[in-house]
């Protein structure tokens, strides 16, 4: 029996979209720089350096601040979309310009949750579906500021994947474990075509490890829509930028965004697209 009546029910999981967005914000921002100063220290260590000394920094320390006066952010200057609007995208206390994308993310993030709570309801099911929304919409902003699909983003989902599975909560198990294997080496084998190919790196191994977590959750017979929905969404999104002059040809573009983008689309409408494709 449904918790909640359908609609309360998406207002609350946008409501709840709206905070993990701002969580994300921290993740999106801060991962990479963890990651960056843990290989500073492996590096020191190779080298039989002490590493340097560096303040505590992580998810959750030091509280939020503004980067250009460094003044910490008040609850109430840190409500989701609402407080950057109220002070018009600018700092309370010096009046520095505050990214857009900050609001951005949070509103993309409770339209996603709004979305896959309507087409997937409240079973576990749809509750599952919301953890994915937020791994992919997170991996998908780290990917484009730097490249990067973190490991520790990729594998845990690709885990949480099989071990939902379990009891066929999106497909078989079977399937789960062969859409990993597959979405893992096919990628792998487009890379080292590519590279064979040219001599050039066409992906990093980030985005065999997502195509494989995104093959835990939905199973083998998603793969196919996946690559081609992705493929699409790249060619489209890099044309346009090069057209208008934001992007060079030869500047690598990150390939997990539109991944990210088919695996949502793959995960609420799988089985019409299999169906077209003729995978039903």
């Amino acid at each position: 029996m449904p918790l909640l009546p359908d609609t309360a029910y998406v207002l609350v999981v946008a409501l709840l979209g709206l905070t993990v967005g701002s969580f994300l914000n921290v993740v999106i921002h801060r991962l990479p720089r963890m990651m960056e100063a843990q290989w500073r220290e492996q590096a020191a260590e190779i080298e039989g350096r002490a590493p340097e000394p560096q303040p505590r920094y992580n998810l959750w320390t030091p509280a939020s601040r503004c980067p250009s006066c460094a003044t910490p952010i008040r609850a109430l200057h840190n409500v989701p979309v609402l407080s950057w609007l109220a002070l018009r995208g600018r700092c309370a206390a010096c009046r520095a310009p505050i990214s857009a994308r900050y609001p951005l993310v949070e509103a993309l993030c409770a339209g996603l949750c709004a979305w896959t709570a309507a087409r997937l309801g409240q079973g576990l099911e749809g509750m599952a579906a919301l953890v994915l929304v937020w791994y992919l919409l997170a991996l998908a902003f780290i990917d484009a500021d730097t490249t990067l699909l973190p490991d520790s983003m990729t594998q845990p989902l690709l885990w949480m994947g099989l071990l939902l599975n379990l009891n066929a909560t999106f497909v078989p198990l079977s399937e789960a474990v062969i859409g990993a294997c597959a979405g893992y080496l096919v990628l792998w084998l487009v890379y080292w075509g590519f590279k064979l190919a040219t001599g050039k790196e066409g992906m990093g191994y980030g985005d065999f490890k997502l195509l494989a977590a995104l093959g835990a959750w939905l199973g083998w017979k998603m793969l196919l829509p996946i690559v081609l929905l992705s493929s699409l969404a790249g060619a489209v999104i890099g044309i346009v930028l090069i057209l208008l002059a934001r992007r060079g040809r030869q500047v690598p573009m990150p390939f997990g965004p539109y991944l990210a983008i088919a695996g949502f689309l793959a995960l609420l409408y799988g089985r019409p697209i299999a169906g077209f494709l003729g995978q039903a």
